[in-house]
């Protein structure tokens, strides 16, 4: 990415008004955002030019999140995650390929396809289930995403499995029906077991309409952490920083591919290196 070391090339020794707007207009597209942008920049005026990138680094380390970036493990029981989003941005995919992640540290896992209102999603979910070799618990088509979920608990209870991922229906953060429903489906699982995380997945190319996303989810339903898609490596890479600074909620994954092996754990001090430079 080396976003800002190639922008901040340019302002070593002399620089004029005209590059500092050149470098504000491609911080905003990176969708840091404006605030956040002129706030980088400032920092850099103040800066000595050899000390910029030192600078930039500790500000930017104050804005992401101070919170536990792990995922919830518990022993002796079933450890449940629900992973929420608004559809299309790869909310599904990234639940088979945190399946796939969890199997391989050796865990046993059982997945709920809650995602009722769209065939698709249940039939891709059960594809992915073929593939990894995992139990996914459905209903039938405009089935009540609630009792799925419930069914999906109730049998993991009675099991020996050490995660259970409820993919839940796509949402659309401006409606209040529906994102209710999800609080519907938290309660209907805690009756049996709790939820010990709610992963809010994130398109990372939607930039601050991303970030609006996850303050109405955050309200919602109690997000725990947030998995990022699409972080291939572009230069709209900021956003991370950004929703982490507005929101306060961790990136504990970042999915960067379609298969099922290309979901990773966020690590935020590379993150911020490879703003400086490439890895």
């Amino acid at each position: 990415m080396a976003l800002f070391s190639k922008l901040f090339a340019k302002i070593r020794g002399e620089s004029s008004s005209g590059d500092w707007d050149e470098i504000r207009q491609a911080l905003i597209a990176a969708d840091l955002g404006a605030t956040n942008a002129d706030e980088i920049i400032e920092i850099a005026k103040k800066a000595k030019s050899d000390e910029i990138d030192m600078a930039i680094i500790d500000t930017l380390t104050t804005w992401l999140s101070q919170r536990d970036r792990n995922l919830a493990q518990h022993l002796g029981r079933t450890t449940t995650l629900m992973i929420v989003g608004v559809n299309g941005t790869g909310k599904t995919t990234s639940s088979a390929k945190l399946v796939s992640y969890l199997k391989q540290e050796g865990r046993s896992l059982i997945l709920a396809a809650a995602d009722t209102f769209r065939a698709a999603a249940v039939e891709q979910l059960q594809t992915w289930g073929q593939r990894l070799d995992i139990e996914v618990v459905s209903g039938v088509l405009s089935a009540d995403p609630a009792s799925v979920a419930f069914d999906a608990a109730t049998r993991a209870g009675a099991g020996e499995f050490d995660y259970l991922i409820i993919d839940t229906a796509g949402r659309l953060h401006t409606n209040s029906g529906l994102m209710d429903e999800l609080g519907k489906v938290r309660r209907v699982v805690e009756k049996i077991m709790p939820i010990d995380e709610v992963l809010l997945v994130v398109d990372a190319t939607t930039g601050q309409n991303g970030i609006r996303q996850a303050k109405a989810f955050i309200q919602s339903v109690a997000v725990t952490g947030l998995i990022l898609t699409k972080m291939d490596g572009s230069a709209k890479g900021g956003v991370a920083l950004a929703i982490e600074r507005e929101t306060g909620v961790p990136i504990k994954f970042i999915g960067t591919g379609e298969s099922a092996q290309d979901l990773e754990l966020f690590d935020a001090s590379s993150y911020l290196r490879g703003l400086f430079q490439d890895l």
